[in-house]
C-alpha cells in the first residue's frame, strides 16, 4: 500500500504557487488530502484486519444455511431436503478456514468493497493531477514560475513601498504642516522662547532625516528595482499575446466537473453493496465435508462509513468546482483594470492588461489584492521613469559631469552624454555649458531647472526622444540658437523644435515621409522666423515647398540627399536671400539652371554628384557675389573656357575629378586665393599661373605632373603648396622666392635631391613634408636650420 509521503510531490507546488490558488482551490486541495487519508486508512485496514471470516453450515436447505431449531420446532418446510451429513464431523483446522476465507473473499465479496481504498486513491490522484496540471504543463509552467518570481520580488521591493506611499505623503503634507504649526505655538506658550525653539528643532530634525531617508533610495535597491521593471515589461509583452493559461484552467475545471459527476453518481449506488453477512458456496466437500459457509466481512461497516464520508467530500469538492466554473463564466477574466489603483495613487498611466496576464492577476487577487496593487507600480512608466531618474542622479553627480566638460573646435564649453537612460538633474547645475550633446539616450527630460543654463546656445539630439516642460521650453525659445536633430524617422523628432522662436540654425537628419506630395514632418517650419541656416540630410524626391517658400528667409541651405536623385529645382528661384547653397549627393548630372537666379549667392557647393560637364558655368557670371565654387568629387573631365569670366571667384575646388588640363582662361580669375586640383589627371600647369598674385593655397597632389612652372614661384603670397604623389624629378631653386611659404608637401615624387634654397623658407613646425632620405641630401647646416626652426615653432606654440 502507498504511503502519503510518497505523494509529497503533489503538495510541493502549493507553497510556490499559493499566490495563484484561490480559496476554493485551496479548500479542494485539503479535501483531496482527506481523501488520501481515507484511501490510506482503508488500505491499512485491509492489510492489518482479517478480510473475511467464514464458518461451515451443518444444515443446508435450498443451498442456504439453516439453523437447527428450524427442524426441531416442527416448522420445517416439507420441500426442504436435508442431505445426510457425512465426512469429517469435527472442527476444521486453521489452514482449511484460511483457505475458505480467501476463496469466499475473492468469489463472493462485491468488487466495490474489495477495491474501495484503491478506487479512492486513484480518483483522488486524478483530481490532484487535474488541479495541478496547469502548473506542470510545458506551455504554462515556465510562465507561471516566472510570474511568481517577479511578483514576489515586486512585493518585497522597497521601491513599491515608496511609490505607493508617495501619494499618501503628498496628501498628508499639508495636514502635517498645519499640525506642526499648532504644536509650535503650544510649545512657545508653555516654555521660554529660546528653549522652545531648540526643543522644536530637536524634535523636527529626526523627522526631516526620516523624510530624506524615505526619499533617497539606495543604489543597490534602485538597481534591483530597475531590473524588476525590465523583467515586468518583457513578461507583459510575452504573456499578453496568448491566453493558453486561461484556456487550460478552464479545461481542467470542466474535466474535474465531469470526473466528480461520475464519482458522485456511482459511489452512493455501490455503497449498499457493502454487506456484513454473506453466504458462500465452495465445492470442497471432499476435503472438509462442507459445501455452504456463512461469512462476515469484518470491514463492511467501516468501509460503509468511509464511503459515505467520501461521498460527502466528493459532493463538497463538486460544489467548489462548480463555483469555480461559475466564477470563470460570470466575469471577464481576460482583462484586468487598475482603475482603483490609479484613483488612489499619483500614477495615472498604469495600463490595463489582457489575456493570460489579466487572468493570473485575477487569481492572485483572490489570494491577496495587495499583490496586484504592488505589481501595478512596475507597470507604470511614470514610476519606472522616476526610479531611473533616481539611479541616474546617484550615478551622475555634478562633480562627475564636470570632468566631461571640454572645449570643442569653436572654443565653446561642450558636454556630451552618450547611451544613458535619461538626463541627470545635475546637468542643469552646469551653468557654464554652451553646447549640449545628447546621443542615444532612452528619454531625455528637459526640466524647468533648464532655465539655469543661460549660456546654452547649441543643442544636439541624436536619436534621443525628449520631453520638455513648459518652463524649459520657454528658456530654450529665448536662448537656443542652433539645434541638431538626428532620427531614423523624422516623425519621431520633437515637435517642440518649431516653437524655438530665436533659432537661427537647424540641422535635420533622418527619413522624412511624404504624404500627398507634402512633407508632414516639416509642418511648423514656417514658425521659425529667425532661421537663417537649414541643413537637411535625407532622401528627398524634391526640395520641400515649405523650405523654398517666402515664409522663411534662409541665408544658407544645405541638402545632403544620400545619393537619391532630386528632380525638381524650380522652387529654388524663390530663395532670393540665399547666400550659400550646398547640394551634396543629389545625383545631379548638370548644374540646375534655377541656381543662376539666386543673385545673392556667395558660395555654391555641388559635392558628390555625377557632373561630367560644367558648360553652364558661363551663367555664373550673373552671380556678382559668387566667391566660392566647390565642384569636387564629381566626374568632370574638362573646364570650359568661360570660367575666366568669374572675375570675383576667390575659392575654387575641383579636386577628385577627371581633369587633364587647366585652361589658361582660369588664371584670369585673379582674385583666387584657394585652388584645389588634387586627385585629378593633370600633366602640366601653365606658366600663366603667375597672374594669380593673391593665391595662398594650391593643392595639385596626386596627379601626373612632371614639372612645376616657373611662374608658380612668382605667387609671392602662396603659403601652402601641396605637390605630393606626382612624377616630379626636380624642384626649382626659385622656391626660395616664396617668402610666405609655411607648408610644402613633396613626398611621393621622384626627386633625387632637394635644392639648398629650401633653407631660406620659413616653414612652420612640420611644414616640410618629404622623405627622410631626401632630407638627408641637404647640407647639414640647412638641416640644422630647419630643425632649429621647428623647435622655435614648437616652443612658440606651447
Amino acid at each position: 500500500m502507498f504511503m502519503v509521503t510518497e505523494f509529497k510531490w503533489l503538495t510541493d507546488p502549493q507553497t510556490a504557487y499559493r499566490i495563484l490558488k484561490p480559496w476554493w482551490d485551496v479548500f479542494s486541495h485539503y479535501i483531496c488530502m482527506v481523501m488520501l487519508l481515507i484511501a490510506l486508512l482503508g488500505g491499512t485496514l485491509q492489510i492489518t484486519q482479517n478480510k473475511m471470516l467464514c464458518l461451515p453450515c451443518k444444515l443446508v436447505a435450498d443451498n442456504h444455511c439453516r439453523p437447527p431449531w428450524d427442524m426441531n420446532n416442527g416448522s420445517r418446510n416439507p420441500n426442504w431436503s436435508f442431505p445426510v451429513l457425512s465426512g469429517i464431523k469435527n472442527l476444521l483446522d486453521r489452514q482449511q478456514y484460511a483457505f475458505i476465507d480467501a476463496v469466499c473473499y475473492e468469489k463472493q465479496l462485491h468488487w466495490f468493497s474489495t477495491f474501495f481504498p484503491y478506487l479512492v486513491l486513484w480518483q483522488t490522484l486524478l483530481l490532484l493531477i487535474c488541479s495541478n496540471f496547469w502548473f506542470k504543463y510545458p506551455s504554462t509552467s515556465s510562465r507561471l514560475e516566472h510570474f511568481i518570481t517577479i511578483l514576489l520580488k515586486c512585493f518585497d521591493s522597497p521601491w513599491t513601498t515608496r511609490a505607493l506611499s508617495e501619494a499618501v505623503e503628498i496628501g498628508t503634507e499639508k495636514q502635517s504642516y498645519r499640525k506642526s504649526k499648532v504644536a509650535l505655538k503650544a510649545s512657545f506658550s508653555s516654555v521660554i522662547a529660546e528653549a522652545g525653539t531648540k526643543s522644536t528643532q530637536s524634535r523636527m530634525e529626526p523627522n526631516q532625516a526620516d523624510t530624506v531617508e524615505r526619499t533617497i533610495l539606495g543604489q543597490k535597491e534602485g538597481e534591483q528595482a530597475k531590473a524588476i521593471f525590465e523583467k515586468v515589461k518583457k513578461f507583459k509583452v510575452h504573456v499578453e499575446e496568448k491566453d493558453i493559461i486561461y484556456k487550460l484552467y478552464m479545461r481542467q475545471i470542466i474535466i474535474k466537473v465531469l470526473l466528480l459527476f461520475v464519482i458522485i453518481t456511482y459511489t452512493p449506488y455501490y455503497v449498499i453493496e457493502m454487506k456484513f453477512d454473506l453466504h458462500c458456496k465452495v465445492d470442497i466437500e471432499m476435503f472438509t465435508g462442507y459445501r455452504q459457509f456463512h461469512c462476515v466481512h469484518s470491514l463492511a461497516t467501516m468501509f460503509k462509513l468511509l464511503a459515505s464520508f467520501y461521498s460527502i467530500l466528493v459532493a463538497v469538492h463538486g460544489l467548489l468546482t462548480a463555483y469555480s466554473l461559475f466564477w470563470m463564466l460570470r466575469r471577464s477574466l481576460k482583462q484586468y483594470s487598475f482603475e482603483t489603483v490609479r484613483e488612489a495613487s499619483s500614477y495615472r498611466d498604469i495600463p490595463d492588461i489582457i489575456n493570460d496576464f489579466a487572468f493570473i492577476l485575477h487569481l492572485s487577487d483572490q489570494y491577496d489584492p495587495l499583490y496586484s496593487k504592488r505589481f501595478s507600480v512596475f507597470l507604470s512608466e511614470v514610476s519606472e521613469n522616476k526610479l531611473k531618474q533616481i539611479n541616474l542622479n546617484l550615478e551622475w553627480t555634478a562633480e562627475r559631469l564636470r570632468y566631461k566638460l571640454q572645449k570643442n573646435a569653436q572654443d565653446k564649453v561642450e558636454l556630451s552624454m552618450f547611451m544613458i537612460s535619461g538626463l541627470p538633474d545635475a546637468v542643469f547645475e552646469l551653468k557654464e555649458v554652451e553646447v549640449l550633446k545628447l546621443e542615444l539616450i532612452t528619454e531625455a527630460k528637459l526640466q524647468a531647472a533648464m532655465s539655469q543654463l543661460t549660456n546654452l546656445k547649441e543643442l544636439h539630439l541624436y536619436h534621443t526622444p525628449t520631453v520638455v516642460e513648459p518652463q524649459a521650453l520657454n528658456c530654450l525659445a529665448e536662448n537656443l540658437k542652433t539645434l541638431h536633430v538626428k532620427f531614423t524617422d523624422m516623425d519621431k523628432a520633437p515637435r517642440w523644435m518649431f516653437n524655438l522662436k530665436n533659432l537661427t540654425e537647424l540641422h535635420l537628419t533622418g527619413n522624412i515621409k511624404m504624404e500627398k506630395n507634402h512633407f508632414v514632418s516639416l509642418n511648423g517650419l514656417e514658425n521659425l522666423k529667425k532661421l537663417k541656416v537649414l541643413y537637411m540630410k535625407n532622401s528627398l524626391p524634391h526640395i520641400p515647398a515649405i523650405v523654398t517658400g517666402t515664409g522663411i528667409l534662409l541665408n544658407k541651405l544645405c541638402i545632403d540627399n544620400e545619393g537619391t536623385k532630386i528632380t525638381v529645382f524650380n522652387t529654388l528661384k524663390n530663395m532670393v536671400s540665399l547666400t550659400h547653397l550646398e547640394l551634396h549627393n543629389c545625383d545631379l548630372e548638370r548644374i540646375p539652371h534655377s541656381i543662376f537666379s539666386l543673385y545673392n549667392l556667395r558660395e555654391i557647393d555641388l559635392k558628390g554628384n555625377r557632373l561630367k560637364t560644367i558648360e553652364e558655368i558661363i551663367s555664373f557670371q550673373h552671380l556678382k557675389w559668387l566667391s566660392c565654387l566647390k565642384l569636387w568629387h564629381n566626374a568632370i573631365a574638362y573646364i570650359p573656357l568661360q570660367i575666366g569670366m568669374l572675375s570675383n571667384l576667390e575659392q575654387l575646388y575641383l579636386n577628385n575629378n577627371r581633369i587633364e588640363s587647366i585652361p589658361t582662361q582660369l588664371f584670369l580669375c585673379r582674385k583666387l586665393r584657394i585652388l584645389d586640383f588634387s586627385n585629378n589627371h593633370l600633366t602640366t600647369i601653365g606658366d600663366e599661373i603667375r597672374e594669380l598674385t593673391h593665391l595662398q593655397y594650391l593643392n595639385v597632389s596626386n596627379n601626373n605632373l612632371e614639372a612645376l612652372p616657373n611662374g608658380l614661384f612668382l605667387c609671392k603670397n602662396l603659403r601652402t603648396l601641396l605637390v605630393g604623389k606626382n612624377s616630379l624629378t626636380v624642384l626649382s631653386a626659385l622656391v626660395a622666392g616664396l617668402v610666405n611659404l609655411v607648408h610644402l608637401e613633396l613626398s611621393g615624387n621622384q626627386f633625387e635631391l632637394l635644392p639648398e634654397e629650401l633653407g631660406q623658407c620659413n616653414f612652420k613646425q612640420g611644414g616640410l613634408v618629404v622623405e627622410e632620405i631626401l632630407l638627408n641630401t641637404l647640407p647639414a647646416a640647412i638641416r640644422e636650420h630647419l630643425e632649429r626652426n621647428d623647435k622655435e615653432q614648437y616652443n612658440q606654440s606651447t
